[in-house]
Order: C-alpha cells, then sequence, then structure tokens
C-alpha cells in the first residue's frame, strides 16, 4: 500500500510507534546499515515520507520501541537501535508530538568480549508487566552455540536518561553452515511482554523461544525450537501481530530474493500445549525483496484498519507496507 522514501545506502529494521490518541500521526523508524557518518537511523510517516534523519550512527543495525516507561519523574515511549562499530544501544525518546525521536542515552553492551562477538546486531525490547521495568535483549555479529544472546536491564534515573546492567546472557546457537559453508547468524529478535517469552531467528535452523523475565523461576531453560524446516532462505524478521489477550500470530520472514514470504505461527500455541508452534497457519509471497527486518501492528490506523506490517525491502533500499487484511484475510 505504500513505499517508504529509500534511505542512501541499506535499509535494515524498521519499527513501527503509534500515536497514544490521534493514529494518523504514528510513525516509522528505520534504520540505513553502514557506518558512520552515513549510517542513520531515518523516521518516517504513515504516508511513507521522510521526517527525520538522524545521521552519524555508527552502522545501526536493528531498532525497537516500548512505551510508558517512567525516566526522570515521566513516562515516555523509547525507541532503542543497535550501533554495531561503537559497541552500544542508543536510546531515544518518541516525541510524539513533534513527529521525531530525541537522542537520551548511549549503553555500553558485550564488553569483555572481542570483535564482531562484541559487535550488537539484533535487539528487542521487553517491558516486565509485573513492574514495569525495561530490558533489551541484545544479539551480536557471531557468539557460542550457548549463551549467544545478552539481555541487559535498562534502568532509569533522575536525569531523564538510562544506564544499562547485564542480567544474563542465554539462548542456544545451532552454528549451522548453508550450501557455500558460510556460517549463520542470529539477528532478528521480538518479545511478547503480555505472555513474557522471547524469540529469536537462528537463520539457518529454526526459531527458538525462551521466558523473557530474567527472574523467572524457568529462565535458563529452552521452551521451544520450531520452524526447522519449509524455508527457502534464511529466517529473518520476527514480530507479534496481537488478536486478542494472549493470541494471535508469531510473524516470521523467510528472506527469499525477489519475494519474501511470511509464515504465520499460533502465539498462543495449542490446546494443552502453550509452547507448541509446529503448525504454519498462513504462507504469504510479498513483493518485498530479501527482507531482513520486520514489523506489524495489530492497532487499526488510516487505510489500514486491520492493522499493518512493515518489511523492509532490498532493492529499493526502503520499507513496504502491506495491510493486514491482505496478509491474513
Amino acid at each position: 500500500v505504500v513505499a517508504t522514501d529509500a534511505v542512501t545506502d541499506d535499509a535494515d529494521d524498521p519499527a513501527i510507534w503509534v500515536h497514544p490518541t490521534d493514529p494518523a500521526r504514528s510513525l516509522i523508524f528505520g534504520t540505513n546499515k553502514v557506518a558512520a557518518p552515513a549510517g542513520a537511523v531515518v523516521v518516517f510517516g504513515l504516508d511513507g515520507r521522510t521526517r527525520q534523519t538522524i545521521a552519524g550512527i555508527d552502522r545501526p543495525n536493528n531498532i525497537d520501541v516500548e512505551y510508558g516507561i517512567v525516566t526522570g519523574g515521566r513516562a515516555i515511549d523509547v525507541a532503542v537501535v543497535t550501533e554495531r562499530l561503537q559497541h552500544r544501544l542508543r536510546v531515544f525518546e518518541v516525541l510524539g508530538e513533534q513527529g521525531q525521536l530525541r537522542e537520551i542515552a548511549r549503553i555500553p553492551v558485550l564488553e569483555g568480549t572481542q570483535g564482531e562477538a562484541a559487535e550488537p546486531m539484533g535487539v528487542a525490547l521487553y517491558k516486565r508487566p509485573s513492574d514495569g521495568a525495561l530490558f533489551a535483549v541484545v544479539a551480536p555479529k557471531t557468539g557460542a552455540t550457548t549463551n549467544y544472546l545478552a539481555q541487559y536491564r535498562l534502568v532509569a534515573n533522575a536525569a531523564g536518561t538510562f544506564t544499562g546492567a547485564l542480567v544474563r546472557r542465554f539462548g542456544g546457537f545451532s552454528a549451522s553452515r548453508n550450501a557455500e559453508g558460510e556460517l549463520g547468524e542470529i539477528e532478528a529478535v521480538v518479545v511478547d511482554d503480555e505472555l513474557g517469552h522471547v524469540y529469536y531467528a537462528d537463520e539457518l535452523h529454526g526459531i527458538h523461544k525462551w521466558h523473557a523475565d530474567p527472574d523467572h523461576a524457568d529462565a535458563g531453560r529452552e521452551l521451544a525450537v520450531f520452524g526447522t524446516a519449509g524455508y527457502k532462505a534464511d529466517r529473518e524478521g520476527l514480530a507479534i501481530y496481537r488478536t486478542g489477550a494472549g493470541t494471535g500470530y508469531l510473524v516470521s520472514t523467510d528472506q527469499v530474493d525477489g519475494g519474501s514470504v511470511l509464515k504465520g505461527y499460533r502465539r498462543e500455541g495449542t490446546a494443552g500445549a502453550p509452547h507448541d508452534h509446529s503448525d504454519v497457519l498462513f504462507e504469504v509471497t510479498t513483493s518485498s525483496d530479501e527482507t531482513d527486518g520486520l514489523e506489524v501492528t495489530s492497532v487499526a490506523l488510516p487505510g489500514f484498519p486491520d492493522g499493518a506490517v512493515v518489511m523492509m525491502n532490498s532493492v529499493g533500499k526502503n520499507f513496504l507496507v502491506y495491510r493486514w487484511s491482505d496478509i491474513r484475510p
């Protein structure tokens, strides 16, 4: 339905921010994945036109949004992006009335590691329902077969900014290789705040599921691995589409050249087996080329009555926006 303006070099990952009172003023954030000075976060309106470009970010990869985070005595919405070549997170406040972002923190991550294992790519935010604590789950460029992911608590202070504290390493990695012998990686991560689960895509193997709360009694155990067959290319973007309390879809991207495929899994699992996501409920070929990043929302937006799907489009260096009703009628 909408194609955003192109970024200058290499589009990678989108996020959607929904305005609390006026859906027409909602925003799409996207990354331009190159080294500084051209590396940038770009803010688009729902019409796809560029509203703001924040350049000088040293190879930004993924971006995610969280709502209602209390800092400096007020609640704000935040967008967090990985800055791969500076080994840190960049934290922005969403200025909804202005349709822009304002930087409020830079948080080092993956300290004590070297090389590509110190370079953050994927990120997903988690707001714990019990106390409102904010966490970031970070996926580096490379990692071991155990404890691949790093989870940080982002702690607000009176000055209205954040610091980060590592709370755990977790997550298995298959270390699978493709036909050319190239090692896969983990980039796409998404958290289901309501149900308390984190999913991540092991590109050449499957989708892994863990508890998102690092303090959960069962936080050290993997809950499921699924999506291990039926992909023509890498498993990339992940997103949650909500149909009701605890129900909906986990949406996954098959990164097919010329026409990426969306696959939908049951968010709530099956009756009596909440971690059974083996069934593919839908499979839709799109016009998006070699999609890396993906985002969805179930909130009604102008022109998108059942919500929207935003997909990175490699050949156009931009992001394509689809009606949910065209993906899942």
